[in-house]
């Protein structure tokens, strides 16, 4: 087989970008789609103290291990199976476990910054910029933090005030200018990503993939 599909899926905290992704998996078939989370590259900060940790700014490009997500995402175009680290969020470190992800046709790489690294820019096949109004990524993110990740409501907003903005505006916004596609609405969208599914299907037949068997029965 030729070299698998790679989709950057970028786009705010709290914009959508999970249930895009989490769409095109339903639709394409989870045997054959994976997806990978920026956030699972955080850099491991168990070697300095849980105050400090706490004090990271977890918006900025510096935060992430992307020389390590780089080198895996190549490995998984290559075929080749990687062991994908796990994060623990309240704690700010990786876990001594990870996630084995073998072999797939396409890679959705999901988060906030991943069009910021030209070098992993160029790895992708299809960009796509998940677009949402800020209050209803704030929203959408203390939902998220308070039920999934146990944090509390100040903590949240703190961060979100301190970093989550700033951060947002200096580094997120302006990527939006390399994606092939916007999705307005995230993934409420229909015909954006109805449309973003057609051009995949077009990019496995180019690549000798049977369309239908990449589909869920």
């Amino acid at each position: 087989m030729s070299r698998r599909i790679l989709i950057g899926l970028a786009g705010g905290s709290g914009s959508g970008k999970t249930l895009v992704a989490r769409t095109i998996v339903r639709d394409l078939g989870s045997e054959r789609v994976v997806i990978i989370d920026q956030d699972s590259y955080y850099r491991d900060l168990e070697h300095i103290p849980f105050r400090d940790r706490e004090a990271r700014n977890f918006d900025h490009p510096d935060a992430f291990d992307t020389e390590l997500l780089r080198r895996h995402l190549g490995e998984l175009l290559e075929g080749r199976p990687i062991e994908q680290p796990i994060y623990d969020y309240a704690l700010h470190r990786r876990t001594n476990d990870t996630r084995r992800i073998s072999d797939h046709v396409v890679v959705v790489l999901e988060g906030i910054l991943i069009f910021h690294d030209p070098e992993l820019r160029a790895l992708m096949d299809i960009k796509l910029f998940v677009d949402a109004d800020s209050d209803v990524r704030l929203t959408r993110r203390l939902r998220r933090d308070m039920i999934e990740r146990g944090r509390s409501v100040d903590s949240i907003l703190r961060q979100y005030e301190e970093s989550v903005r700033p951060m947002h505006l200096q580094f997120v916004e302006p990527t939006k200018r390399f994606a092939d596609v916007i999705i307005p609405g995230g993934g409420h969208n229909k015909v954006a990503i109805d449309l973003v599914k057609t051009k995949i299907r077009e990019l496995l037949r180019e690549r000798g993939v049977d369309v239908a068997a990449a589909a869920r029965p």
